[in-house]
């Protein structure tokens, strides 16, 4: 189960403690009329506190957070009704704006008398209520080991609870004044670390022999051992108005209880992160909540509230899994990071109204009635105002169709939401002159002169475990695929053994002799991109749309895409520093620098040299040509640069002179390289073509790649799987029909306004006809085409692609996106980049292609 220790999940209990204010109805100031309210309420749950204005009641323990929740709202309202009776009303929160120490009589009890004696003046102010959990362990001493490990992530709870912005009629500046107060007696703080839960009641022992405490209770660190039980009890955060930010706050509480002791009976070295750090830590936390940074506990570092929080999700996300809490617990925190704190509610609400009344008002509003929420039933959807109000997509990534943003996205969307449009234009702009500067181009389909790459503001996320599926999935495809290419031009065993039928080899568009009698050691696939998408409701899973092995683009514009958003939008980009939180795609270049360099025919007796070969600056990618020559330190040639010279490849002229060749990175179509003229003005093809089959130099992609470049042989690549490897395909394909084969062909003529038809050797969505949005005049040119060439057709099933946001300029509206991956195999094998271009479609479209009018947008892969 995750860290959890072996059997944590079993009957994991968990009971909650909330303290509440009693407050006047009409006056709405702090009341000391406990003892009224409470001889209207049962005996035993309901109980005093040191003050005569709280009342406090423990729930049941349970083992499901639902019915938690129930215990908790039952009491809730026992009490708010109690209250009433008395012309009071209860407010869950850690201050109340309006109070007078003087007013508040302590409760007449032994033990409470004795703390006033004692404390004085810090007894008179405790005018504060929290929030405490209490989790069993499996004993003792497994408790007291556990501490170090909870105590980082503590202040980051007390941030999700902080309710106590307002002390004694005054805005303190605080989201937690409750925790400074509360951090005035002696005990209060960091737990410590102790090896056993013996060394730990000596400690107890001591401060009572020493006079400072006058029983075990009164240790009120932010997490204890309960005395005298198996059982840890969290003590650091506030009351919480919300029924559900106390079930959020219990439930993570309760996984981190079962992660430290599972790290605990495994004997793990513990954090030590020192005292001095903890309290800055909860401090910064109770000055921000979740409206600023926080210190990240792993980087010890700031960081936006909500990303700690969203570290604190994934950190847990096993755990809670296991204990049947995941979907609730990540609900309940994107509900309550859509929202804001309690402490921000609050102030909104005085501004609003003008007065402090009106943030009691909102409290003992919140405190009642809260019917229902992410651990209960329905939320309100947390649309984000302005930008978001009327988004509305089915199977998007960002925004769940109810309107609530996604987990992983409520930072993301808060962030554009406070800069708003106006400032988002003004960044956009900047984005736009920085491409400008760059050069970041590209020429659409049918347009006369370059235009700017359309990238997005709003990033994409990829989860990390999301990442590691795809990282076996694309690895597995290209090591298959390369199989395939040395089988075909070869012995072509896998049509012998009638894994692929002849007629799928023989009948390929891409299919060149070019690709055989190459050097046996030659590697076919340098680059590999594969376009993914994800099906449903955007987190279903991933679909293979299609394999490019012949010279696939993409690389330069991903790499731009995160330095034009690093730039543009410099307060959103999470840490790129090595070990922080997403990948950072610095070292691609160098990365394909060394696949190209391990091509190079073992021949070379010297370190071999690479050129990229493009088709000049005609070609719609010539931006990436040049950024990625450069970034790979290698010259940038067009076939007209090229000269054989005693069976060797030289590129001439330029900054790096006469250039002997060893590996050309081929960016041009492979017919086109084998028409051209060299530098000589003689063709090139057929000297080109001795030098590559006599080893004297690779090109990369390899000629004759097209064969498996097909959306014909795409159906096969699972057998293909199967059949080179002897593994299960790791990721899943879009069911495809052949048009060569007669029933497939039978299939899709009769259900033409159901699929997704497309030529195999199109490219940039020439040629597709998407059946339910095609016209009747489309659908009848299709029937006609397959007819007379069926083997240059294929069908698929139409697939729900998820979208994201993209913004208008006045707004975000949901676009549909894919995701181009890339793959590089070397002597290593293949290995995928740690980059990925998000490319979306425009408006009303589900073609993402550049030259189709396709933008980009920046991809955060997470760790």
């Amino acid at each position: 189960m995750g860290s959890g220790s072996a059997g944590a999940t079993r009957a994991v209990t968990v009971e909650v403690a909330e303290e509440f204010h009693l407050v006047g109805l009409d006056t709405r100031h702090l009341v000391p009329g406990a003892r009224d309210v409470l001889r209207r309420l049962p005996d035993g749950e309901f109980t005093s506190e040191l003050q005569q204005s709280v009342v406090a009641a423990r729930s049941a323990p349970h083992a499901r957070l639902a019915d938690l929740r129930d215990d908790l709202v039952r009491a809730r309202r026992a009490l708010a009704d109690a209250a009433e009776r008395s012309g009071l009303a209860v407010a869950a929160a850690g201050t109340v704006p309006l109070a007078r120490v003087e007013e508040i009589p302590v409760t007449p009890d032994v033990r409470y008398l004795d703390m006033v004696d004692t404390y004085q003046r810090v007894a008179h102010e405790q005018l504060v209520c929290g929030t405490r959990v209490h989790v069993r362990v499996a004993d003792r001493d497994l408790a007291v080991r556990a501490l170090p490990w909870l105590a980082p992530w503590l202040p980051v709870l007390l941030a999700m609870s902080a309710s106590s912005p307002y002390w004694l009629g005054g805005d303190t500046g605080y989201a937690s004044w409750r925790s400074s107060v509360w951090r005035r007696w002696p005990t209060a703080g960091p737990a410590g670390s102790f090896a056993s839960a013996a060394e730990y009641d000596a400690m107890v022992d001591g401060l009572l022999r020493s006079g400072v405490i006058s029983d075990p209770g009164m240790v009120y660190s932010d997490v204890r051992p309960a005395h005298g039980a198996p059982a840890l009890e969290l003590r650091v955060t506030d009351a919480c108005p919300h029924v559900d930010d106390a079930l959020l706050v219990a439930g993570l509480f309760r996984a981190l209880v079962v992660r430290a002791c599972g790290h605990a009976a495994r004997g793990d070295r513990p954090p030590a992160p020192p005292d001095a750090w903890l309290r800055a830590a909860t401090w910064r936390a109770a000055r921000s909540g979740l409206e600023d940074e926080l210190v990240d506990p792993v980087r010890l570092d700031a960081a936006p509230a909500a990303d700690v929080v969203r570290d604190l999700l994934d950190t847990l996300r096993a755990d809670l899994a296991d204990l049947g809490d995941w979907e609730h617990v990540s609900a309940a925190a994107t509900a309550l990071l859509s929202q804001g704190s309690s402490a921000a509610r609050q102030r909104a609400a005085a501004a609003r109204g003008g007065s402090l009344a009106d943030a009691v008002d909102l409290v003992v509003a919140e405190t009642r009635t809260r019917p229902s929420g992410p651990l209960g039933g329905t939320i309100p959807a947390q649309r984000a105002p302005g930008l978001f109000e009327a988004y509305t997509a089915p199977a998007d990534e960002a925004v769940a169709p109810d309107g609530r943003v996604r987990p992983d996205y409520v930072g993301t969307i808060a962030a554009l939401t406070r800069l708003g449009a106006a400032r988002l234009r003004v960044r956009a702009r900047a984005r736009d002159e920085t491409q400008r500067r760059q050069g970041t181009l590209f020429r659409p389909e049918g347009a006369d002169e370059p235009r700017l790459f359309p990238y997005d503001l709003f990033p994409r996320i990829v989860r990390g475990d999301d990442w590691a599926l795809l990282r076996g999935g694309l690895a597995q495809r290209v090591a298959a695929l390369e199989a395939f290419l040395h089988d075909v031009h070869g012995e072509r065993l896998v049509i012998r053994d009638r894994v692929v039928p002849p007629w799928v080899v023989d009948g390929a568009p891409g299919l060149r002799d070019t690709g055989a009698r190459l050097p046996a050691d030659t590697v076919r696939i340098t680059l590999g991109a594969t376009d993914l998408v994800r099906d449903g409701s955007g987190t279903d899973g991933w679909l293979v749309l299609e394999d490019n092995l012949r010279a696939p683009s993409g690389i330069a514009y991903a790499l731009a895409a995160r330095r034009l958003a690093a730039a543009a939008l410099p307060e959103m980009l999470p840490g790129t520093r090595p070990g922080d939180r997403i990948l950072t795609p610095d070292q691609v270049p160098s990365l394909l620098k060394s696949a190209l360099v391990a091509a190079a025919p073992r021949r070379s007796e010297r370190d071999p040299a690479v050129a990229l070969l493009s088709d000049g600056p005609d070609s719609p990618a010539w931006y990436e040509h040049k950024l990625l020559a450069d970034e790979m330190a290698v010259p940038l040639v067009t076939p007209s640069d090229l000269r054989i010279v005693d069976g060797r490849v030289v590129a001439m002229g330029g900054r790096y002179g006469a250039y002997p060749v060893d590996v050309l990175y081929r960016r041009i179509d492979e017919d086109r390289l084998l028409a051209a003229t060299g530098a000589d003005r003689r063709p090139l093809g057929p000297p080109l073509l001795d030098a590559v089959r006599s080893g004297t130099v690779a090109i990369a992609n390899a000629l004759g790649n097209g064969v498996a470049d097909d959306k014909v042989l795409y159906a096969f690549v699972p057998s293909l799987i199967e059949y080179y490897l002897g593994e299960r395909p790791l990721l899943r394909s879009v069911p495809t029909y052949l048009c060569g084969d007669p029933d497939d062909r039978a299939y899709v003529l009769d259900h033409l306004g159901e699929l997704v038809v497309k030529p195999v050797d199109g490219h940039g969505g020439t040629g597709v006809v998407i059946g339910p949005d095609a016209t009747e005049a489309e659908l009848k040119q299709a029937r006609v085409e397959i007819t007379a060439a069926p083997r240059r057709w294929v069908a698929q099933e139409t697939v729900t692609l998820s979208t994201h946001p993209t913004f208008t300029g006045e707004r975000f509206e949901p676009r549909a996106v894919d995701l181009r991956t890339f793959v590089c195999h070397s002597s290593g094998g293949p290995a995928v980049l740690p980059v990925a271009l998000t490319r979306s479609a425009p408006s009303r479209s589900l073609l993402v292609h550049a030259l189709r009018g396709g933008g980009a947008k920046d991809t955060w892969i997470m760790r």
